[in-house]
């Protein structure tokens, strides 16, 4: 049975990397810090798109150990983030019942393969102010 919930895909890589606040010292460690600061997204939802939403935070390389925690799904790339990012969008689209999706990220190129997608696309600051 597909997921009626709006999809929204974090790229972790993306938004960590908005703010130079030391997180090259500590990729993991600044993705579950993300991640933990998300959970709040998962039952009020983003800015045109009410909650509750299907929240998967998108990891790669160093951070792909980050474990999931209640309301946020992680996904651990093996290869480019931004690959799966598209394929989930993708899949969103693809489903019997075609689901909202929101990609966050700040990544020109992304944003224009997850729009041909129909997702839409919002920044950083849409989850962490001050990016």
């Amino acid at each position: 049975m597909p997921n009626p919930l709006p999809l929204v895909i974090v790229d972790a890589a993306n938004v960590v990397g908005s703010v130079p606040d030391g997180w090259w010292r500590d990729r993991r460690g600044a993705a579950e810090r993300l991640r933990d600061s998300l959970v709040p997204y998962a039952s009020d939802g983003l800015p045109g798109t009410p909650g509750p939403v299907d929240l998967v935070l998108v990891v790669e390389g160093r951070a792909r150990d980050v474990a999931p925690v209640p309301g946020v799904r992680v996904a651990a790339a093996p290869g480019s983030g931004d690959d799966l990012i598209a394929e989930l969008a993708a899949g969103a689209a693809a489903e019997t019942a075609p689901r909202p999706c929101v990609v966050v990220t700040a990544d020109r190129e992304l944003r224009r393969r997850v729009e041909a997608h129909g997702a839409r696309c919002t920044g950083p600051r849409t989850v962490r102010p001050g990016a």
